[in-house]
């Protein structure tokens, strides 16, 4: 069985930065891309930052210039720097995976989530 685990939220004031992580663990035979989304109070949930198992990236217009997303395939996780956070950056992050698995033989290919971490910026 796969699993996310998210790493690295918490409480920091506006201007401060975190470091979030996400390692992929179980029957994993490759990861594609990966990616974190966040969804803040009564907001439906947002693309923050993806990236390739090549190494492209791609970002929410809110963020770019401020979080940087980076991987490390041989460990299986994903990264997401963030500085100069502001306060509409509170929310729960979500880490994603697009996993390919073998099982008894067989490949299968799904969409995998963690369970949230929560980020607040706040003074």
């Amino acid at each position: 069985q796969v699993q996310l685990v998210e790493s690295g939220g918490g409480l920091v004031q506006p201007g401060g930065s975190l470091r979030l992580s996400c390692a992929a663990s179980g029957s994993i035979f490759s990861i594609n891309a990966m990616g974190w989304y966040r969804q803040a109070p009564g907001k439906q949930r947002e693309l923050v930052a993806a990236i390739t198992s090549g190494g492209s990236t791609n970002y929410a217009q809110s963020v770019k210039g401020r979080f940087t997303i980076s991987r490390d395939n041989a460990k299986n996780t994903v990264y997401l720097q963030m500085n100069s956070l502001k306060p509409e950056d509170t929310a729960v992050y979500y880490c994603n995976a697009d996993i390919e698995e073998i099982r008894a033989g067989v490949l299968r290919r799904f969409g995998s989530w963690g369970q949230g971490t929560q980020v607040t910026v706040s003074s």
